[in-house]
């Protein structure tokens, strides 16, 4: 198996398994949404403008990480209600998931913690040096 076709096997596991973990939060017909990678001032920035124009806005927070990770603790990401999101706190699968759930968060009024993780033997397989984990706080924000 190539590298290549090892990640896209460990991706589409990934997100088969936070669909089957996470029912309800998986939003099938969704926009594609727009990326935008900026500081974490940046977001926090970005999602009092969204709020100021009138959208809903959820933060998603890295609160945790063991092992390799994409993002340290502290990363973060605003989501918008029509799928807009900047900043980031993984890539993948995992941003993607955390997309779909701070649109749930807006949507129910909830806050929700998510985790992630990729043991070393997948991780392995898939060309990396080794797995990781990452809990992410998804929260709605209404000031």
């Amino acid at each position: 198996m190539r590298p290549h076709e090892a990640c896209d096997m460990l991706i589409g596991r990934c997100l088969t398994a936070h669909r089957v973990l996470h029912q309800g939060i998986a939003a099938p017909n969704a926009p594609e949404p727009h990326v935008s990678t900026v500081s974490t001032d940046d977001v926090l920035d970005m999602a009092q403008r969204w709020l100021n124009a009138g959208h809903r806005v959820a933060i998603g927070t890295v609160v945790k990480t063991w092992g390799s990770a994409p993002r340290p603790a502290g990363s973060q990401i605003a989501v918008r209600d029509d799928g807009a999101f900047a900043g980031s706190v993984s890539g993948g699968c995992v941003e993607g998931a955390v997309i779909e759930a701070a649109q749930t968060a807006m949507r129910d009024g909830s806050h929700r913690i998510l985790e992630f993780g990729v043991s070393d033997e997948q991780a392995w397989s898939a060309g990396l040096a080794c797995g990781g984990r990452i809990e992410v706080f998804v929260e709605p924000v209404t000031e």
